[in-house]
């Protein structure tokens, strides 16, 4: 069976969308194991880690930072596309600890608005260096 190439579309061009969105899944992927792999480390190191949420939400960060900074270095992408990846991990907690701390989020609602959020910050760092992914 043959791959056709859509209308209007060159195969380069849908080779180029193909390793983007296979460079975001592996991103997603490298987070999620930071967070199983360091996760325990950290409890371990640190007993009542969890008991604080916003204490929690940037070690969990940075595991995933991480785990996704690492896996970037492995496939050789720049140090800045790296940092700003990783920056990806800290923004949503960033912009979502200050209400937080007012009483208006709550917990729960920090952890999963700041994973939600992440994953649009993390293709705005891909779509910041297009010229990484090709």
């Amino acid at each position: 069976m043959t791959t056709q190439t859509p209308p209007g579309q060159t195969p380069t061009r849908t080779r180029h969308t193909w390793h983007l969105v296979r460079h975001y899944l592996e991103m997603v992927v490298a987070m999620v194991a930071g967070m199983v792999v360091l996760g325990p480390v950290g409890t371990w190191l640190w007993p009542g880690l969890d008991d604080r949420a916003d204490v929690h939400a940037i070690v969990m960060a940075t595991e995933m930072a991480i785990g996704m900074a690492a896996w970037m270095r492995f496939r050789r992408h720049s140090w800045p596309a790296i940092a700003e990846m990783s920056a990806a991990m800290y923004a949503p907690f960033a912009v979502l600890l200050v209400p937080y701390w007012t009483g208006t989020v709550s917990a729960p609602a920090l952890f999963t608005a700041g994973h939600v959020l992440m994953l649009p910050a993390m293709a705005l760092a891909m779509w910041w260096r297009l010229d990484e992914y090709h």
